[in-house]
């Protein structure tokens, strides 16, 4: 049985009881995404549909600028807005995660890490929704994911690890902080011209590629999963960085989050 959360419950009590019921978040991720497209009868496919239309536009418009063979340039644009949008939906939904539970959190003593798992969840459906799209990108032109794409899971598992600790963090600062919410999604918004999504790391100089692929942490999250559902391998470098990234971040996440979390519901 978990035990009851208390103002005075640590932080890794918290986390632990959270996972132990992830089908709370889960129904309440699930739930948050059928209430968006209530009485719609496409429903979430919606998403799905515009961003079709996007990686359609974008590609050609891109493709003709950099003048990349549409059957390389295509997929490669592909994974990376539907893994960008994925990225930068939940972090920036992640610096309200708290404030938008307020209610919630004042009145029934839920674990808050629950509410993380919640914006995790939630936007992982939608980006398994918007994934069917990347086999009809290949399909298109009469390719099939390869066999390396199975390294697409422990990726995944691994690029979610660093995107739970970076919800919870930004979560916790926005509470008290209100207007880092908007530097975040600033930040994010220039993060996708400095990462890998509309050019292709042949696109740019050498000097520039080593700065961008190598310090910015979203370029290796983001080689991590597409990589393989191109069929290349991600460097290990990519791994390198992205599991030193989610033990750095865990590690003063938690040390924020037990000092702090008795202090969220009085700053709501």
């Amino acid at each position: 049985m978990s035990k009851p959360i208390t103002n005075d419950s640590t932080a890794s009590e918290d986390v632990a009881n959270a996972v132990r019921n992830f089908h709370l978040a889960g129904m309440l991720g699930w739930q948050d995404v059928a209430q968006r497209y209530r009485r719609s009868r496409v429903g979430a496919f919606w998403l799905t549909i515009n961003m079709g239309v996007l990686i359609g536009a974008m590609g050609l418009v891109f493709g003709a600028i950099f003048k990349s063979p549409m059957s390389e340039f295509l997929p490669f644009i592909c994974v990376g807005l539907i893994f960008w949008t994925y990225f930068s939906q939940t972090i920036n939904e992640g610096c309200t995660t708290f404030i938008s539970n307020g209610e919630t959190i004042l009145q029934l003593p839920i674990p808050f890490f629950t509410y993380v798992m919640r914006t995790w969840w939630r936007n992982t459906i939608i980006v398994a929704h918007n994934l069917v799209i990347f086999p009809l990108v290949l399909a298109i032109f009469l390719k099939y994911p390869p066999l390396e794409s199975l390294l697409f899971i422990p990726g995944f598992i691994l690029v979610s690890a660093n995107i739970l600790w970076i919800v919870t963090f930004v979560a916790i600062l926005c509470t008290r902080y209100r207007d880092l919410s908007q530097i975040i999604q600033n930040v994010m918004q220039v993060g996708m011209y400095v990462t890998p999504i509309m050019w292709m790391p042949d696109h740019i100089s050498s000097r520039a590629g080593f700065i961008l692929l190598n310090f910015n942490p979203f370029s290796h999250f983001m080689a991590l999963i597409r990589n393989p559902l191109l069929g290349t391998m991600p460097s290990g470098l990519n791994w390198l960085v992205s599991l030193l990234l989610a033990v750095v971040g865990w590690t003063v996440t938690m040390v924020l989050f037990n000092r702090y979390r008795g202090r969220i519901a009085y700053w709501l």
